[in-house]
């Protein structure tokens, strides 16, 4: 199977031509930021400026959630009686943010509540009964989930059976039946009116956090007026951007505010982690979230326990989170280069057992469950197909999937679901739990289903641009205008834009290896520097004049400011966006 073939360039259509009553509605904004609007689905003058200023949209409130009102009278009944209280999380970040969350909250409130995560590598995903038994047997009365738990069913009428009360907040999908909880708190729910049904899970436990302090006020309870829900936006923000939901509706304004606590860090074991990322706080961006700190938190769960990633969020000792902001960073590189081995050995075993297959599969009793996730996506970027990495045990083989967009990787496992112990996820990710006898058959399947439903197909990946502009349109001012559609991530991508026809003036490898390419390129009216990340093996190969697609962004180094192109993808000079990319 050859590598995933050169990348098919799409531009969106001119506002002016396509929807001239869209370009007039949006007047008072200049022509490339209307242009910019347009493409993220805003064409009057309000929905720009609401989008623009991220409020959250009407009906947001914490307590018109269904599950909110009856956990936090709940919650806090367990608070006045001392009972104890464990805050079962997930071990990513998004989970680890959310138990960091709520477990602060509750204990400022003088709740007796700790946080408790699962280990990967014994315990897996959500929740189990073993641990639901030590934790009643410890004295536990009440279990709060967050970022899991919504397709536990045995699991929530174990705790019942057990006299364990149990709370879930959970962002995933449900079934059409919800675990018997006490409360469920989840806005894909079926009757669930909330405006927003794209929250993470530590979104939720927000959510759930600011309920718990209005019906404390309601009732004058103690300390519930001293709190300000919006203190632990930090949190908030570094765990909706590492999950990767969508940063519009009630995202965007969420993740909007708690980047400016970022930036302003308050909480010693953030502090810490910027400092171990080598990033400057006030200049953090959702990018930094994604890649530079999430990475961090995501790596302790990943290589041993999440358990580190929650005492740093959690302590307020300063040499304590140092020490360990330190050791994710470590466990970060050491995650980098396990991923690095596992691609490259799965690699092998996939083009090797199947090599004209629409689905990759690699499984191996070595590989780290932690990082097979991250392997898999690193298959299908690489060759444009579902990718599946499993890692396998004595008894049962654990899959993680990751999938392109034609081909939705859950509703296939769903049509495995008599071959499978459990499985979830969505559209582009899941992961699975499989008996090893039933392995073989189940990859069989899938191979089969993905052949139905791409065979044919002319499987190419898309990168995505705004509009094309001239270099000496890249301004000072037009960088001010781009920064007001921060925060971007999923569903508001950073800007795109193509510049043809420039020319190369300099272009010089750099980085480890060489991997990346530095250039200088000029437009005969203005000349920009430019970095090309893993495009080094371009350097000798390169005409004088080409096209590229960027993000438009701000460097520092050294201490001086200046502005760089971030080159995407590059192609020879032309006025057609059908030419090959160079590769």
């Amino acid at each position: 199977m050859p590598p995933s073939p050169a990348k098919l360039w799409i531009i969106k259509s001119e506002i002016r031509s396509l929807t001239p009553e869209a370009d007039q509605a949006l007047s008072r904004y200049p022509r490339i930021m209307r242009q910019l609007l347009y493409n993220r689905g805003y064409e009057t003058d309000e929905a720009a400026r609401q989008f623009l200023e991220a409020q959250p949209p009407p009906g947001s409130e914490a307590l018109n959630m269904l599950g909110v009102t009856e956990a936090a009278e709940r919650i806090w009944r367990a608070i006045i009686e001392k009972e104890s209280i464990a805050i079962y999380g997930d071990y990513d970040a998004d989970g680890v943010t959310a138990t960091a969350l709520l477990t602060d909250l509750l204990q400022r409130l003088g709740g007796q509540a700790q946080g408790y995560i699962p280990n990967r590598f014994d315990e897996g995903y959500g929740l189990n009964t073993d641990a639901l038994d030590n934790l009643r047997a410890n004295g536990v009365s009440l279990v709060i989930t967050v970022d899991c738990g919504i397709r536990s069913m045995e699991e929530a009428n174990h705790a019942r059976r057990n006299n364990l009360d149990l709370i879930i907040t959970d962002h995933h999908h449900p079934l059409d039946e919800l675990p018997q909880a006490l409360a469920v708190i989840n806005p894909k729910q079926r009757g669930e009116t909330y405006p927003d049904a794209d929250l993470a899970g530590v979104g939720l436990a927000y959510k759930l956090a600011v309920g718990i302090l209005e019906t404390g006020r309601a009732s004058k309870y103690p300390l519930a007026a001293e709190i300000n829900a919006e203190e632990y936006l930090d949190l908030v923000a570094l765990g909706t951007v590492a999950d990767q939901v969508p940063l519009v509706k009630e995202n965007r304004a969420l993740v909007r505010r708690g980047l400016e606590y970022i930036r302003r860090p308050q909480r010693q074991g953030i502090a810490s982690l910027i400092g171990a990322s080598d990033l400057k706080a006030p200049h953090i961006t959702t990018d930094n979230l994604g890649f530079g700190l999430g990475p961090r938190l995501n790596a302790a769960g990943r290589i041993e326990s999440a358990l580190a990633a929650l005492e740093l969020l959690l302590t307020k000792d300063v040499a304590e989170a140092g020490r360990l902001a330190q050791l994710l960073d470590n466990q970060n590189r050491e995650r980098q280069q396990i991923t690095r081995e596992i691609q490259a050995q799965a690699e092998a075993q996939a083009l090797a057992e199947a090599p004209d297959a629409l689905l990759l599969f690699s499984a191996n009793e070595t590989y780290n469950q932690g990082v097979i996730g991250l392997a898999a996506s690193r298959l299908m970027e690489q060759y444009y197909r579902p990718a599946i990495v499993a890692a396998c045990g004595a008894e049962y083989t654990r899959g993680s999937c990751r999938s392109i967009p034609e081909f939705h990787i859950t509703k296939a496992l769903d049509q495995c679901a008599d071959l499978l112990v459990r499985h979830g996820g969505h559209s582009a990710a899941a992961g699975f739990t499989v008996r090893n006898e039933h392995l073989t058959a189940l990859i069989e399947r899938l191979r089969s289903i993905a052949k139905d439903a791409l065979d044919g197909q002319d499987l190419q990946p898309k990168l995505h641009a705004d509009m094309p502009v001239k270099l000496s349109e890249l301004t000072a001012d037009l960088f001010k205008q781009i920064g007001a559609l921060q925060p971007t991530g999923q569903n508001n991508p950073s800007v795109k834009f193509v510049s043809r026809c420039v020319r190369v003036l300099r272009s010089r490898p750099v980085g480890k290896d060489s991997s990346h390419l530095k250039l200088t390129i000029n437009d005969d009216r203005i000349t920009y520097d430019a970095i090309a990340f893993r495009k080094g093996h371009l350097q000798g190969n390169l005409p004088e004049y080409i096209d590229l697609i960027y993000h438009f962004e701000q460097n520092e180094y050294n201490g001086n400011v200046s502005f760089q192109l971030n080159v995407q993808d590059i192609r020879p000079a032309s006025g057609s966006i059908g030419e090959a990319v160079l590769q």
